[in-house]
């Protein structure tokens, strides 16, 4: 990478990408992030395609792909003359996965809105909300909305 004209700070890259400098690091740490050059001091020094990666790495992980999809779909990234069923497989997977998760939500709030309407609002003891959230048998989709943990 030339000096001249392409080479920015960490603290530039990670403006151009709407990170943190700290983020940068962990992407180069886990491999995502090519290694970048150094200057005589030991500061890190970026190029256009350090920019474009971290974006679309930002971008990927705001649709909310795992490190390890972000990962693959670079790898292919790198390859533009590949067929691209495999970037299709990823992201069909993924949609399943937030379908799934949208389904789970769907059904929380929908026992979460059952709560607030039955409690009337008089004292701790009698709170619907904490005596459904106390015993799971009260719950009418018990089974369906798994529980917040199983969202992610």
């Amino acid at each position: 990478m030339s000096m001249i004209g392409q080479s920015i700070s960490i603290g530039e890259l990670a403006r151009r990408a709407d990170c943190k400098p700290e983020t940068v690091r962990y992407y180069e740490r886990i491999g995502l992030l090519r290694d970048a050059t150094r200057t005589g001091g030991g500061q890190r020094r970026y190029g256009d395609d350090a920019v474009r990666r971290l974006t679309f790495i930002r971008h990927a992980r705001d649709f909310g792909f795992s490190v390890e999809s972000v990962r693959e779909l670079l790898a292919m990234s790198d390859q533009p003359d590949m067929p691209c069923q495999e970037v299709d497989a990823i992201a069909t997977h993924h949609l399943k996965k937030v379908e799934s998760r949208l389904q789970r939500l769907s059904i929380l709030r929908e026992e979460l809105q059952r709560m607030v309407t039955q409690c009337a609002g008089s004292k701790v003891e009698s709170c619907r909300i904490i005596e459904v959230i106390s015993d799971h048998q009260l719950c009418i989709t018990e089974k369906s909305h798994g529980g917040a943990h199983d969202l992610g």
